[in-house]
């Protein structure tokens, strides 16, 4: 290893640059402490999660399905699918009838849109 004269300021100049790219061993110690404060907290709220999981569960065991309820639970779903698929008819069949009317309207009258709001044509 050779050994040379390096100016003062330089040699500051160098240090600083080192010590602001690296981390102390001070610092790296408080890191180090509040990561591990940090896995402990999570630790603790995960036992506590599972905590919560087990009670959900037993409670969700415990409860029986009536299957007069369910019953009527499905009744109720088979009817409002039922609804939405008239209800779809309905209004497929209301846009046919205008789409009629606006091509009946528009032969007897070039040009002109029947004005719907009023009840009269324009």
């Amino acid at each position: 290893m050779k050994r040379a004269l390096v100016p003062a300021p330089l040699r500051r100049a160098v240090l600083g640059w080192f010590d602001s790219r690296y981390i102390s061993r001070a610092d790296h110690r408080q890191d180090v402490k509040d990561a591990l404060w940090e896995v402990q907290t999570l630790a603790r709220e995960v036992t506590s999660l599972r905590a919560e999981v087990v009670e959900l569960r037993a409670r969700v065991a415990g409860v029986a399905l009536d299957p007069a309820r369910a019953g009527r639970w499905d009744d109720a779903h088979r009817l409002a699918q039922e609804t939405a698929v008239a209800l779809d008819g309905v209004l497929q069949n209301e846009v046919l009838l205008w789409q009629a009317v606006d091509r009946a309207a528009g032969s007897g009258e070039r040009g002109s849109v029947p004005d719907r709001t009023a009840g009269g044509t324009a």
